[in-house]
């Protein structure tokens, strides 16, 4: 008796190893992350307005996306802002590597000054 019990602990001990993580009572298949409650390195490089000189495009198209039900028709005009945004920033970014100015991207404030200098939205 003493040895089936002694089998059954070991048998369930193996079980909880392979099927459950010691510190985040997860399975191993599943993620046993801190929950930090940031968004992921990429993600927040995305978000960020010195990096990302398109930000307002891209939510713009994004809210028409979930107010319209997903119904990309519907949502074109905001598409091809988005992507006239890209272009002109892109245009932008490869001349300045050209003439050799650092960084490549200008930060938000510089495109700010950069687009009042314009008089109008290129896009």
């Amino acid at each position: 008796m003493a040895e089936l019990t002694f089998q059954v602990l070991v048998e369930l001990m193996r079980f909880t190893s392979l099927y459950c993580h010691p510190l985040c009572n997860s399975s191993p298949t599943s993620a046993c992350r801190k929950k930090t409650g940031r968004m992921p390195v990429v993600a927040g490089r995305l978000r960020d307005p010195d990096i990302n000189p398109c930000l307002l495009e891209s939510d713009a198209s994004t809210r028409c996306m979930d107010e319209y039900n997903y119904d990309r028709e519907r949502c074109s005009t905001h598409f091809l802002k988005y992507k006239n945004c890209r272009k002109f920033w892109n245009s932008v970014m490869i001349q300045r590597r050209r003439d050799g100015v650092k960084p490549s991207m200008p930060a938000a404030a510089e495109r700010d000054i950069i687009l009042q200098a314009m008089g109008k939205m290129p896009y």
